[in-house]
């Protein structure tokens, strides 16, 4: 008589099922977003955010040491200034929030924390878009460069080891690498949000910077159509012809083809953004006790890293990481 083949026999028990498991999520393999406010003297919450706050330099400092003790891989910044023009300038301004908050990590944490630096004008802007409009209202994608290229300088001067450009211009990646080659910071990595999705799923992120796209507009014109997924492989190829040190798949969980097809087809490093919606759903449910609120983040998690991912910019980051490390 043949044996049969039984694959439960490796369920059996807690100790057999870590041993064979193929997929092992680790605090080092989360990023925290943080939200850093110009002018504030202490935190902010966020609503739509459960546990997350835009902070105040001395808290946001707290913050940092605490996922740092966590085990977190890093943390990327995203600002919050208390004036917003045409242009965004509080993006490069070598005074806005987030190269201040830069600067103060680097001289609380060095070289011990990896600090990564959102670049986009988004949150600069007083019409809520990625780039400078032209006399149409239209993005003018060119003229958006020359500012991505001055916020890099600005973010990596900073103190910035990460600039992570997310206006999905065509080009940013080239314009941001040659500005930071040609000055002396060719070091400074290059995260590129290369597959960003016009997701409906970004919400609670835009209450918690503070953005209104003016006129009820839509960001569809320059990021990805989520009915397509071949033209993801299209964007990295191209970012990494640029200059891209690691490329990004956001949102997370409704993009895992795109994540497992990039995963399989690319060499460089793969990083993937459980965005703002996909953390405030967990997180009503849980509220309303219709879910496990802590074991939804970590099967989620999870998936993100099997389909391909090497690390996670999550808003669960600082709880999975003091999770995995009770």
């Amino acid at each position: 008589m043949f044996p049969v083949d039984r694959p439960r026999r490796l369920r059996r028990t807690a100790a057999l099922r870590r041993l064979v498991a193929e997929t092992t999520l680790r605090p080092e393999d989360l990023v925290a977003p943080l939200f850093v406010g110009e002018g504030l003297d202490e935190p902010r919450s966020i609503s739509s955010l459960p546990g997350h706050a835009q902070h105040s330099l001395a808290s946001l400092r707290a913050e940092v040491g605490a996922l740092a003790s966590a085990g977190v891989g890093g943390v990327i910044l995203f600002g919050v200034p208390t004036t917003k023009d045409e242009v965004g300038s509080g993006a490069y301004d070598p005074d806005g929030i987030v190269q201040v908050a830069l600067r103060d990590l680097r001289d609380t944490y060095g070289d011990d924390v990896v600090v990564m630096a959102d670049l986009c004008l988004d949150e600069y802007t007083s019409h809520g878009h990625c780039g400078v409009l032209d006399s149409c209202g239209a993005v003018d994608n060119d003229a958006t460069l020359e500012l991505y290229a001055r916020a890099a300088l600005a973010q990596a001067e900073a103190g910035a080891a990460v600039v992570a450009p997310s206006g999905m211009m065509d080009g940013q990646v080239g314009a941001i690498r040659s500005a930071l080659d040609e000055s002396s910071h060719a070091d400074t990595v290059i995260l590129a949000y290369t597959a960003k999705y016009a997701s409906a799923l970004y919400g609670p992120f835009r209450e918690a910077v503070n953005v209104e796209i003016a006129g009820g507009g839509d960001r569809r014109g320059y990021q990805q159509d989520y009915r397509n997924r071949r033209e993801a492989l299209r964007e990295a190829r191209l970012d990494i012809d640029e200059g891209a040190d690691i490329i990004m798949v956001k949102p997370a969980m409704t993009y895992l083809d795109v994540l497992s097809d990039l995963a399989s087809e690319l060499d460089v490093p793969l990083a993937a953004y459980h965005v703002s919606g996909e953390y405030a759903m967990v997180k009503a449910a849980a509220e309303r006790g219709w879910l496990d609120g802590a074991g939804i983040a970590l099967e989620q998690l999870t998936a993100v890293k099997r389909a391909g991912a090497d690390f996670i910019l999550t808003y669960f980051a600082r709880e999975v990481a003091e999770g995995l490390n009770p």
